[in-house]
C-alpha cells in the first residue's frame, strides 16, 4: 500500500469495509495487518469498533492489539471499559495509561472496581500516580475529578518574551494547553492570557496587559455540572481550580467540561424514555434486561390506574361502544402534548433558562397553547365524531370538550411537574415523564367518559 493509499485509507474513518477488514485480521491473526488497520483509525473510532463489534471479537482483537492509543481508554464506553482493561497484556495497558493526562486517569478510575484500581495505578510514573490518587480523594462529579494537574504558568510580572523563551527551552509540557496562567508569588492564579495574545504580540508587552477578562476559578469541591454550566455560559476555554488558600492545584479545560455537559444531556433524553443512563448499545442482554424492567414495571402500575378509571364507566361504554374506539385518541392526543411541554421544561431546567421568577409566565404559556390546540382539535375531532364515527352532534360535543380539557391540563402538567420535582431535589427527567403520561391518561379518559355518561346517557 503506497503512502497515498494509506493516507487515504486512514481519512475514511471507520467504514463497515473496515470493520470487516480489521475483523479478517482478527480470524486470521495477521498482526501486522491489523496493526496497519488500527493504527490509522482516530482513537475515538477505535473506540467505536470495540463497542461496535462482539465480546469474542473484542477480546480477540485485543489480545493481538500491541499498541493501542491510550486515548482509546479515554473514548470507550464505560460499559466495556473494564473488560477492555482486564483483557489487555499488562505491559500494552501500562504503556497506554502512560500517554494519558492525569484528568484522563481518573476518568478512567472512577468506572472500574477497586481491585482494577491498582493495576492503572502501578502503571503510571510516582508523580503522576500521586496526582492521580489525590484527584480520587475529591467528592465523585467535582471539580476535583475533573482538573488535570498539568498546567503551565508564568509569574505575573513577565514579559511575552520572556513566556516564549520560557515555553520554548521547556522540557515538558501538557500535550494540549490554551492558556497561560499567571500567579503572582504565592501560587495564587491571579489571571490567564491566551496563546493566540502572546504570539501576536511584541516581546516587550507585559503579560498582564494581555490577560482575558474570562478570568474565573474554581475549588476541587464544586460539583462538575456547575463547571461545564460555567464554561458553557461564559465560553470558556480552561480555568485553573485553587485550594482553600486560593492556591493552584490544577486546570480544567473545555473539553472534559464539554463531555460533562454531552453526559448529562444524554442522561436527560434516556431518562425521559425511562431507560438508564448507562445504557449502551454493547450491553448484554441481562444488563438492559435490569436496567429497563423497573422502568416497564412502574408503567405497567401507572397503566393499571388509568384502566381503573375505565372500569368505572363500562356501562356507559357498554352502551356507546364508539367510546372505546375514541378513548385511544384523547389519550394519545394528551400524552403527546405533554410530552412536548415536558422536554421543554426539562431542558430549560438544565440550562438555567426555567427559574422561579419567570415559571408563572412559562406556565401561563403553555397552558395557552394548550388550550388553543384543544380548541383547534377539538374542531376537528367533534366534526370526526359526527360525520366519521356516525355519533350525533353531541357525541361531537364530548370529544371536542375532553379534547380541550386533556390538552390543557397536559401542558400545565408538562411544565409544573418537572419544576416540582426540581423543588423536590429530585431529576426531573427521570421521573417526570411517568406522572405527566399517567396524569393526562387519567383525566383525559376521566373527562371524556364522564361527559360522556352526563351527556348522551
Amino acid at each position: 500500500m503506497t503512502e497515498t493509499d494509506l493516507r487515504a485509507h486512514e481519512d475514511e474513518g471507520l467504514t463497515e469495509r473496515r470493520v470487516d477488514t480489521i475483523l479478517d485480521a482478527v480470524e486470521a491473526g495477521d498482526v501486522p495487518r491489523l496493526t496497519a488497520e488500527l493504527d490509522g483509525l482516530h482513537p475515538a473510532d477505535a473506540a467505536d469498533l470495540l463497542e461496535q463489534i462482539s465480546p469474542e471479537e473484542r477480546r480477540d482483537l485485543l489480545k493481538l492489539w500491541q499498541n493501542l492509543d491510550g486515548e482509546v481508554l479515554s473514548e470507550i464506553s464505560d460499559s466495556i471499559r473494564e473488560e477492555v482493561i482486564e483483557t489487555l497484556a499488562p505491559e500494552v495497558l501500562a504503556e497506554a495509561v502512560r500517554e494519558l493526562d492525569t484528568d484522563d486517569v481518573v476518568d478512567i478510575l472512577e468506572d472500574l472496581d477497586p481491585p482494577q484500581h491498582a493495576v492503572i495505578l502501578d502503571a503510571l510514573d510516582r508523580v503522576d500516580r500521586v496526582a492521580v490518587e489525590r484527584a480520587l480523594t475529591y467528592p465523585e462529579y467535582s471539580a476535583g475529578r475533573l482538573m488535570q494537574r498539568e498546567t503551565v504558568i508564568a509569574p505575573e510580572h513577565w514579559s511575552v518574551g520572556e513566556t516564549i523563551d520560557f515555553l520554548r527551552e521547556a522540557e515538558w509540557l501538557p500535550e494540549q494547553f490554551y492558556h497561560v496562567i499567571l500567579v503572582d508569588p504565592r501560587m495564587k492564579p491571579v489571571a490567564y492570557v491566551t496563546l493566540g495574545r502572546i504570539l501576536s504580540s511584541r516581546r516587550d508587552v507585559g503579560l498582564r496587559t494581555l490577560s482575558e477578562e474570562s478570568f474565573r476559578t474554581f475549588h476541587p469541591e464544586d460539583p462538575e455540572a456547575e463547571v461545564a454550566y460555567q464554561f458553557n455560559q461564559y465560553h470558556l476555554i480552561s480555568a485553573p481550580v485553587v485550594d482553600g488558600d486560593g492556591r493552584l492545584v490544577g486546570v480544567i479545560t473545555i473539553d472534559d467540561a464539554m463531555n460533562v455537559l454531552d453526559e448529562e444531556h444524554q442522561e436527560d433524553i434516556l431518562r425521559l424514555a425511562g431507560v438508564s443512563d448507562e445504557s449502551a448499545i454493547s450491553d448484554s442482554v441481562r444488563e438492559t434486561l435490569r436496567a429497563r424492567t423497573p422502568w416497564l414495571l412502574v408503567n405497567l402500575l401507572t397503566a393499571n390506574i388509568s384502566a381503573w378509571v375505565i372500569s368505572q364507566f363500562e356501562a356507559t361504554i357498554s352502551v356507546i361502544v364508539v367510546l372505546a374506539a375514541l378513548m385511544p385518541i384523547i389519550a394519545s392526543m394528551g400524552g403527546n402534548a405533554g410530552t412536548q411541554s415536558l422536554t421543554v421544561a426539562v431542558r430549560a431546567l438544565a440550562t438555567r433558562d426555567l427559574t422561579s421568577s419567570n415559571a408563572p409566565r412559562v406556565v401561563r404559556r403553555e397552558v395557552i397553547v394548550g388550550v388553543l390546540n384543544g380548541l383547534l382539535f377539538a374542531l376537528i375531532m367533534g366534526l370526526a365524531g359526527v360525520f366519521l364515527y356516525g355519533g350525533s352532534a353531541l357525541l361531537g360535543a364530548v370529544i371536542a370538550m375532553a379534547m380541550i380539557i386533556n390538552l390543557a391540563v397536559a401542558a400545565f402538567a408538562g411544565v409544573l411537574v418537572p419544576i416540582g420535582l426540581n423543588k423536590l431535589k429530585l431529576d426531573p427527567a427521570l421521573a417526570s415523564g411517568t406522572f405527566v403520561m399517567t396524569l393526562t391518561d387519567v383525566v383525559g379518559f376521566f373527562a371524556f367518559l364522564g361527559l360522556a355518561t352526563v351527556i348522551l346517557l
